[in-house]
């Protein structure tokens, strides 16, 4: 989603996660106690910063505080993952009491630290089964080890996006659904330029925006961690084919090195100068936010969205994809949980609030009842997202108790991997599955 923060350092997670942890004084299995009734003010703390984005949040809280006229909500925008963990380590009054954040992989830390109250409790109050709201694979990435402790606000699918005129120039007529597809598709949409190009058929790169190791494994649905919880990237063949198929594309489209080169001259990830828009790649790995910013770029092509490829032995499963998603929660430093649960309950499971919501920022609806909404406002372009949503094969991340710390041992793997730097990948693989287990041990 536009405004989502990028994966940062291993260290700095880790080190993020540990004050978290050890700095928490909420008591999340402590019930709520204050009256839901009285006349209160709760502050919500969120992530989306652009002016589209804050008032699309405000008129959600508008809706809101009509129905509810005894709470107001003092809400604060542009809030980062390291100043909610600053004022959650502090608590008291300086913790907001209701919290949205964009970094899924942060709920097991949330969970297991009691930064965030299990909702469980209030989910039973207000009688609402989870397994009826929302769609399975939201709920895997807003628990953990049975805590319930965030709920979806929205959430996103990872697709192509490209640029058709590109297609019909090169004789391509209809996007790729296989991995050998996806690689002809490339190499036939690369135009070089001298020791550069002109037109790449996509930056196969994983620091290529949304290009992760992440969102590619999922087309392979892989298993990140054995039934006893030990890591499994050496276990599942799908990472591996996963990526010697990156490494592989990579190869083809002209090496690690020049295609390096030729990305750092892009335009910034959120700006009328991404790469995509400016016809610097024809075909884009990216959510559904893109179309839409793309048209509001100006773009001179007409552009069309497909699922991402699957490996050709999988070609059964086309239409699947990665997802991913904005989280709710309640702080349990709070002293309005009550207050609080009534807006996190109507943001996150009221129908109407949901899908105006959905279609004021472009993401994917959260709950099964917005997602069949007829107000839900539906493009040809947003319809690709919203069938990989509804997808049985889609896939996410799932929690760990140190947040997705391992999520980025694996990406720095994967960097060496496309470098050149790993000899051995099964070993590598293996010795990456250590690390990843001696990091959660210690988080334990």
């Amino acid at each position: 989603m536009p405004g989502a923060p990028r994966l940062t350092t291993t260290a700095a997670v880790l080190a993020a996660i540990s004050l978290l942890a050890a700095g928490c004084t909420g008591q999340s299995g402590a019930p709520a106690a204050d009256d839901p009734k009285a006349d209160v003010t709760i502050s919500f703390w969120h992530g989306w910063s652009t002016p589209s984005e804050v008032k699309a949040i405000e008129d959600n809280i508008a809706r809101f505080e009509k129905a509810h006229p005894n709470i107001k909500v003092k809400a604060t925008g542009n809030m980062t993952d390291d100043k909610i963990n600053q004022a959650l380590r502090a608590g008291g009054d300086k913790a907001p009491d209701v919290v949205s954040s964009f970094a899924t992989d942060s709920v097991g830390a949330f969970c297991n630290s009691g930064a965030f109250t299990d909702l469980g409790p209030f989910l039973e109050k207000s009688g609402i089964d989870t397994a009826k709201v929302f769609p399975a694979t939201l709920l895997e990435y807003t628990r953990f080890n049975g805590n319930q402790c965030t709920l979806p606000l929205l959430h996103d699918a990872y697709g192509l996006v490209y640029n058709k005129t590109a297609f019909a120039t090169a004789g391509i007529a209809e996007p790729p659904r296989t991995w050998s597809e996806f690689e002809e598709a490339a190499r036939k949409l690369t135009k070089p330029k001298g020791d550069s190009y002109e037109q790449l058929g996509v930056m196969p790169t994983f620091h290529g925006y949304e290009t992760t190791p992440m969102r590619l494994a999922a087309q392979w649905s892989p298993t990140y961690f054995t039934a006893d919880g030990k890591s499994n990237l050496a276990g599942d063949p799908a990472f591996a084919k996963m990526l010697t198929a990156q490494k592989d594309l990579v190869a083809k489209l002209g090496g690690y090195e020049k295609l390096e080169r030729f990305r750092t001259g892009f335009g910034a990830e959120w700006s009328n100068e991404h790469p995509f828009h400016k016809g610097l790649v024809a075909m884009q790995i990216d959510g559904e936010w893109r179309p839409a910013m793309a048209k509001a770029a100006g773009v001179p092509f007409e552009i069309g969205t497909a699922p991402l490829p699957v490996p050709d032995d999988q070609r059964a499963d086309y239409g699947k994809g990665y997802l991913s998603g904005t989280i709710m929660g309640i702080s349990s430093a709070s002293r309005k949980q009550n207050a609080a649960w009534e807006l996190v309950r109507y943001m996150t499971t009221d129908t109407e609030a949901v899908v105006a919501f959905a279609n004021a920022i472009h993401n994917i609806p959260s709950t099964l009842d917005a997602l069949r909404s007829p107000r839900l406002q539906v493009t040809p372009e947003s319809k690709t997202f919203l069938d990989i949503a509804r997808h049985p094969k889609s896939n996410t991340t799932p929690a760990q108790v140190n947040g997705g710390a391992y999520q980025l041992t694996f990406q720095d793997f994967a960097y060496s991997v496309e470098k050149g730097d790993v000899p051995d990948l099964a070993a590598g693989l293996a010795r990456t599955d250590r690390q990843i287990d001696t990091d959660i041990a210690k988080a334990k």
